[in-house]
């Protein structure tokens, strides 16, 4: 009967590394001749997005696009008002990551540490900050094993049940978050839109049976000017996506691991029934990039011998990054801001806006320790006629942890951060800031299995029997396994001649019959 080796290929993904990089943007612009001079700038909204992800020999290259929005005050005939400017600029840079190589997979990620903007002259403006890049490279891997040998006679296995992480796969799912904003009647209508954003946030990947549910909201935030009077105004919206989609071979026992990003936005004025300019619809488009994997125990062969024929085994080390544990923690950030001009108390907000980064994150005993900032803008009122709008735009610190019974500080780890939801409101002519920040963390750990990848006979050599019986004294360490293969007999054999209940469990110094042993 010939050799058959019954063999399983497994797909597994390697964690090969993390890095940053910080990205510098400084541009100039000049204020279209359509708009007034610039008097003071209130806020700069950056929203950076990636295009192109490349992974390179040791480093993963990333170019894209940040889009500035620049609320400011300008001088016109009459005194002042707020006017809104857009600007985009583009960037690239490269992520060093020891190990990349081309055609490998890289996960990113990136925040704006800080940008600021100033009035070079009442014509130009200069924006200049830092963009922090960050990325992860994983390497696909196909591992095959040997399971089971066939057509070998007796041939005495050790097998036992190793834990993978197999890939179940990956897809990318467009969402599309349409909101329909209405101006009140006590207010005036549109005369443009100053800025404009959507933040994703309470987001939920339900896994079931071969099919994903999918649910976020898009919060819209729409800033505008009023017609006549020149004030401004705040429209919000939050807007439920959800979708289910199919997901062949995914289960709920499998860890499932996604990305919600504002891909695309469009936001027009319409008119209502009475043809004033009351509406407006924003259409984003957001993709969810999915990745499904599945904890699976295996049965694997660890070795093997036989007691007529003798064998080469050939056996090969390999490394798995697997999951170990992975939790969400909702966190409240608090903080009142000072306002900087004197004389000029606070009397309304109009806008409050944020943005979350991780700054450090640190693996201790059983929890993963998380440090970031809230980057916080807000535009408000005040009592100061000569200052009726101001601003305020500050980076307010948090820490927090998630518990991860039984990590370790060898272990690695990844967090993300999201902010839910932000509120601003007046204290004591203060601006008092309430954040809701969500904080994902992941941790993996490397581990280090044989598998058994060939077992090869070797022609013309056989075990010659002896029929002497053999007295083994046990020893610390020892095993059935590894004292019926030193003396070519079987596990068996050795349980049915000494009466062992337990063949999983012997003593030192136990006094063993071993028959028949076999010498080469």
């Amino acid at each position: 009967m010939a050799i058959e080796l019954v063999k399983e290929n497994i797909q597994y993904e390697q964690l090969l590394g993390e890095n940053t990089a910080d990205t510098v943007v400084q541009e100039e612009y000049i204020i279209p001749d359509t708009q007034p001079d610039v008097l003071k700038i209130l806020m700069v909204d950056a929203k950076p997005s990636i295009s192109n992800t490349e992974v390179m020999q040791d480093k993963v290259y990333l170019e894209g696009q940040v889009e500035f929005d620049v609320v400011y005050l300008g001088k016109t005939e009459e005194g002042s008002e707020i006017c809104g400017v857009s600007y985009a600029a583009k960037f690239s840079n490269y992520v060093e990551i020891e190990g990349a190589a081309h055609k490998m997979l890289a996960d990113t990620d990136f925040y704006v540490e800080h940008m600021n903007c100033n009035a070079v002259n009442e014509r130009k403006i200069s924006v200049e900050g830092i963009i922090k890049l960050k990325s992860e490279v994983f390497s696909e891997n196909d591992l095959e094993i040997v399971k089971d040998v066939t057509g070998l006679g007796d041939v005495q296995f050790l097998k036992s049940q190793t834990s993978i992480d197999k890939i179940a796969g990956n897809k990318s799912i467009d969402l599309v978050a349409k909101s329909h904003l209405q101006v009140p009647m006590e207010n005036p209508q549109i005369a443009n839109i100053l800025k404009y954003d959507v933040n994703v946030h309470k987001k939920q990947i339900k896994v079931l049976e071969g099919k994903l549910e999918l649910e976020a909201f898009a919060q819209v935030n729409v800033l505008y000017k009023g017609k006549d009077n020149g004030e401004i105004f705040n429209l919000s919206d939050d807007v439920l996506l959800s979708q289910e989609v199919e997901f062949e071979g995914v289960n709920p026992t499998m860890n499932v691991f996604g990305d919600f990003t504002v891909d695309a936005t469009e936001c027009n004025i319409k008119e209502d029934d009475l043809g004033e300019n009351r509406n407006v619809d924003v259409e984003a488009l957001i993709k969810a990039n999915i990745k499904a994997q599945s904890k699976e125990n295996v049965d694997v062969i660890q070795d093997a011998y036989s007691p007529d024929l003798s064998l080469k085994i050939e056996k090969r080390d390999y490394e798995f990054n697997q999951v170990y544990d992975k939790a969400t923690t909702e966190n409240i950030v608090k903080e009142n801001l000072e306002i900087k001009e004197e004389n000029a108390v606070p009397t309304d907000v109009i806008l409050a806006v944020g943005k979350v980064s991780i700054t450090d994150k640190k693996l201790v005993e059983d929890k993963l320790s998380i440090e970031g900032i809230v980057n916080t803008s807000v535009i408000y009122k005040t009592n100061d006629e000569n200052n009726a709008i101001s601003s305020l735009n500050e980076d307010i610190p948090f820490s927090c942890s998630i518990d991860m019974p039984g990590s370790k500080i060898e272990m690695t780890s990844i967090a993300k951060g999201n902010l839910e939801n932000i509120e601003a409101s007046i204290e004591a002519n203060t601006i008092a800031i309430k954040a809701i920040v969500s904080v994902s963390g992941r941790v993996n750990y490397n581990s280090n299995k044989d598998f058994l990848i060939n077992v090869v006979p070797i022609e013309g050599e056989k075990p010659k029997k002896k029929a002497s019986v053999t007295i083994y004294t046990t020893q610390t360490g020892d095993s059935l396994w590894k004292i019926a293969k030193v003396y070519f007999t079987t596990v068996e054999s050795i349980v049915n001649i000494n009466n062992i209940e337990n063949p999983d469990y012997i003593l030192p110094g136990q006094k063993l019959i071993i028959p028949g042993r076999a010498a080469i």
